[in-house]
Order: structure tokens, then sequence, then C-alpha cells
């Protein structure tokens, strides 16, 4: 990363809503997905996402979307720096928005000046020593408009669907303690084929996904105030120089900052 460096926020409305603004930007992220809808303004520069079978180029001026459990990657290159704007809306705040009735964006570079107005005028104002109700329903109704005019229904997941013949093995395996020999064996096959079995159905090598189960985790960690040695140590890392490298390998910014915002 260069320029400016980047700043994270969480706050205590939209159910936990987080935000990153960054500047001249160009990290690439690998393939990863989150638990929330990742709402984007380009501000300057093209934001490139690749899911598995389509890359999408998000240019100046418009919404990037990505929804929960979406797998994909933002490959930037060095000479194309990116600022931007995130919001990180939970599922269950989005649905609260849109009626109560989930939603799923299919279309996900959106033009819309009016409304990349109105996210940006809660973007520029997420620190305001006087955020509350106000900023919320503004949020709330910036975010209705989004999945009225751009999402669809969610009744059965197709391209999201995490329901596989390893969701039972994924939600019983421990995340520090996950071995590829052990799991291969458990379902009667060699290693390199569960492997391509275990992409087939997440979009993720075994590894990777641990991976960002064990960040996830990890945040959860920091918000309660333990230090990045226990951290490392409690999930599995082997010193917190690797923990912090993958998180900021996932994330794009350091434990530390994370934390400091939380």
């Amino acid at each position: 990363m260069s320029g400016t460096p980047s700043k994270y926020y969480k706050l205590a409305i939209g159910e936990g809503l987080e935000a990153l603004l960054a500047k001249d930007y160009n990290h690439s992220f690998p393939f990863h997905f989150h638990p929330t809808y990742n709402i984007t303004l380009v501000y300057l520069g093209s934001f490139n996402t690749q899911l598995h079978n389509q890359l999408l180029i998000a240019p100046t001026g418009s919404i990037l979307i990505t929804n929960p459990q979406e797998i994909h990657a933002n490959p930037f290159e060095k000479d194309n720096k990116v600022s931007f704007f995130t919001f990180y809306v939970s599922q269950d705040f989005m649905e609260y928005c849109n009626g109560g009735q989930s939603v799923v964006f299919n279309n996900k570079v959106i033009n819309d000046d009016d409304l990349f107005s109105a996210l940006h005028q809660l973007a520029t104002t997420i620190n305001h020593p006087q955020l509350g109700s106000t900023y919320e329903d503004e949020l709330k109704k910036a975010l209705h408009t989004l999945a009225l005019n751009y999402g669809d229904n969610h009744n059965e997941p197709q391209d999201l669907q995490f329901k596989s013949l390893f969701d039972d093995f994924m939600a019983e395996e421990s995340i520090t303690k996950f071995s590829l020999d052990v799991a291969a064996s458990r379902f009667g096959i060699d290693k390199y084929k569960f492997i391509r079995l275990f992409k087939s159905q997440t979009g993720l090598t075994p590894n990777n996904y641990f991976i960002l189960k064990r960040i996830e985790k990890s945040k959860t960690m920091l918000a309660e105030g333990k230090d990045l040695l226990s951290i490392a140590i409690d999930l599995g890392f082997y010193d917190t120089a690797h923990y912090c490298n993958h998180f900021k390998k996932f994330t794009g910014i350091s434990p530390i900052a994370y934390s400091t915002n939380i």
C-alpha cells in the first residue's frame, strides 16, 4: 500500500456497521469472503473484483457490491492506485433495511449518481461525534433504495450456496487444528482429491478457508482486548508476525489499526 494509510471504522449502529477508507491503494487481495455485504464507493481509479468466472471492473463514481460469503479476489496493478470507501453491512441489518426480506445483488457494478451521492454523504460523516439515530435512519434509507432498485429476492441461494457435503465437516472442524491428511482420510480420499473437491464446493483451498475463519475469530478476540501474542498462540499462528501478516493480507489493515477503532 502507498499513499495515505487506510482508516478503519467500527460503529455501535447498524448492528455493528464497519467501514474502510483507503486512498491510493494498490494492494491485491487473494480469494476470500466476508460475512457481510461489501458496498464500495469508488472515488478514484478502477476497482477490480475477480469472481469465479467473471472479472468486474468498477470505474470511478460507481458502486461495487459483493454479497455475504461470495468468494472473490481484488487484483490491483501496481500502477493502478484506487481510492475507495467500503461499508461492511451485516446480513441482518440489510434484511431489516429491505423490509424483512433477504436480498442478493446479482448486478454488482452500479452507476447511480443519486445513490452514490447519498452513500458518499454517509461516508464523509461516519466519524461525526453526533452519530446516532439520524445517521442510522439515513443509512437505512440508502440501503433500502439500493436493495429495492438493484437487489433480487434471496429465497434459495445459488452461486452463494454453501450447502454441500462439507457443511457438517466445516461446522465441526476446529479452525486451529485443521489437518489436511486427517480430513482427507475422513472422506476416504487422498489429500489432492480432497483439495479439489473442497475448492469446488467453497471456492477456496482448505488452507485459505481456515485462515480466513481464524482471522474472523481474531477480530472478536481483539474486541475483547486480548493481546496479539495470545491471539496468535490461541489461533495456531506461528507468532505475532505470522498472524499480523495474514490479517493484513486478507483485510488490508493491521490488527492494531483494527483494534484502535473498535
